[in-house]
């Protein structure tokens, strides 16, 4: 393989205004420096027998190098920096459920998600990593081709350098910025938490390592649709590739009706329900609105309705999650033995979109969403954003909208459906199954005021700035990118 053309020895942020139409055209070829995905599978089963974890659940109170606060209960490390497990009291004046407390993960260090891309024969690659973590319920899964916190890259826990870190923090290299934005983590878990998502092309020839591998957009779309495959991290990256915008000329020939609407939402100003300023102003009239929300830290061993045992903390009804105890022991990674504490959800999630075909545009029906972590309050979510047997102890007033309708949907309404993990660095085995569902129906927007439809390319804009877009809409946006190449025909 020979590599691109040599771009100018500039580096920095650069606004290609062909990007979008080079991401497009890369997301068309399945081909590439692993020619099939065959060899791709190949590959990806001896990363697995190179790369592994052995996970044993400990007692919370015999984590080596973790230690549990006399006074407050909370579970930090020895060394000040990782993150904390604290408590969170939460009010929400109104909801159907207006105050809680619970245990919550405090980690205020921004961290790197980075996708190398690079051009091999005029098309686009993303250079990803075959990685291991301990709260994978599979072993390996496709990252990006970096994912670290900062106590990671600085080196905390004393092992190895993570490899191409460099080309994300060395402003020097001749390079282009493609993407580079501070985004949230899971709001219900995490408090404030936030990583770069960063995609970088590079010009001059990369040495590739053991664990990683270069492929087109078009094979990391295929590979979107099998279970538990591309890991959380490589997914929020990828959808902040700029698909949107004018799209090459024969983009829709030849496609479905189903696709040809979808690529029509990514083009710029493309018959979109509401204008950009509409939904800016709605935005932010919803974040208004929740300015009496308040989410204060206290003190773990304050939380009510959660039990405590030196083996683990639970909520007293058996739902949501669990706070456990790892000892892990790693090949493949920096570090070869860890403890650490960690969240294991209870059930598999469900995320899902509605989406809608309004004058030829597919639209996506987000939800105006608050989740106590979130640094500003609100941030749009998917359709449905839940656990559907947490709901079960709740009043059928805290049930959330649409999730019958979802649960109900018949096999032909539906365009993705996937298991997916989410991270797996600090959750143990979380899950969930995202779902694309197309719908003819019409959502009056007096009964559901904290719902718009809206085109990708206007969600493709406001994945240019944080805090507007939450990681599950990111995950399923980069499944929706990734349907218009499928091979299967749709009605």
């Amino acid at each position: 393989m020979t590599d691109g053309a040599m771009a100018p020895g500039l580096s920095g942020s650069a606004s290609d205004p062909e990007m979008h139409v080079r991401t497009v055209e890369s997301a068309r070829f399945v081909g590439g420096q692993v020619p099939d995905l065959a060899e791709f599978d190949q590959w990806y089963d001896e990363c697995g027998k190179q790369n592994y974890t052995e996970v044993e659940r400990v007692p919370l109170e015999d984590l080596a190098g973790w230690r549990t606060d006399p006074v407050t209960g909370n579970i930090g490390h020895h060394s000040g920096k990782f993150f904390t497990v604290q408590g969170l009291d939460v009010r929400l004046p109104g909801a159907a459920v207006p105050a809680w407390t619970q245990p919550i993960i405090n980690q205020p260090e921004v961290g790197i998600l980075g996708i190398l891309v690079k051009e091999f024969d005029g098309v686009l690659h993303c250079l990803m990593q075959a990685k291991v973590e301990p709260g994978n319920a599979n072993g390996v899964q496709l990252s990006p081709t970096v994912q670290a916190t900062r106590s990671n890259y600085t080196g905390v826990h004393k092992g190895k350098a993570v490899p191409y870190l460099e080309y994300f923090r060395d402003r020097d290299r001749p390079h282009r910025m493609i993407a580079d934005v501070r985004q949230s983590e899971q709001g219900a878990w995490f408090h404030r938490k936030r990583n770069r998502n960063m995609i970088i092309e590079v010009f001059e020839p990369v040495e590739v390592l053991d664990g990683f591998c270069w492929l087109t957009i078009g094979q990391v779309h295929e590979l979107l649709q099998v279970e538990d495959l591309i890991n959380m991290d490589a997914r929020t990256v990828l959808a902040c590739l700029p698909f949107a915008g004018a799209q090459p000329a024969d983009t829709t020939s030849g496609l479905d009706g189903f696709r040809a609407a979808l690529m029509r939402s990514c083009e710029g100003g493309r018959g979109s329900r509401h204008s950009m300023g509409d939904i800016l102003a709605w935005i932010t009239d919803a974040r208004t609105q929740y300015d009496d929300v308040h989410a204060t830290m206290i003190p773990l061993d304050q939380v009510r309705g959660w039990r405590r045992n030196p083996e683990a903390i639970w909520h007293e009804t058996g739902a949501f999650f669990r706070v456990i105890g790892v000892n892990v022991r790693a090949g493949g990674r920096e570090v070869g033995q860890w403890m650490q504490p960690m969240i294991e959800p209870l059930g598999i999630g469900l995320v899902a979109v509605l989406v809608k075909r309004i004058d030829g545009v597919l639209h996506v029906l987000m939800h105006a969403r608050v989740e106590a972590g979130y640094l500003d309050v609100i941030e749009l979510g998917p359709t449905v954003q839940c656990t559907p047997e947490n709901y079960d102890h709740l009043t059928p007033a805290a049930r959330p909208p649409f999730l019958d309708e979802v649960l109900a949907t018949s096999p032909d309404q539906i365009r993705y459906d996937t298991v997916l993990s989410e991270e797996g660095g600090r959750f143990y085995h979380a899950r969930n199954r995202y779902l694309v569902v197309e719908t003819n129906r019409d959502v009056p927007l007096q009964q559901y005021p904290d719902y718009r439809w809206m085109t990708l390319s206007q969600l493709g804009e406001l994945l240019r700035h944080s805090h507007y877009v939450n990681i599950q809409a990111r995950s399923l946006i980069a499944c929706l990118h990734s349907l218009w190449s499928k091979q299967a025909v749709l009605a």
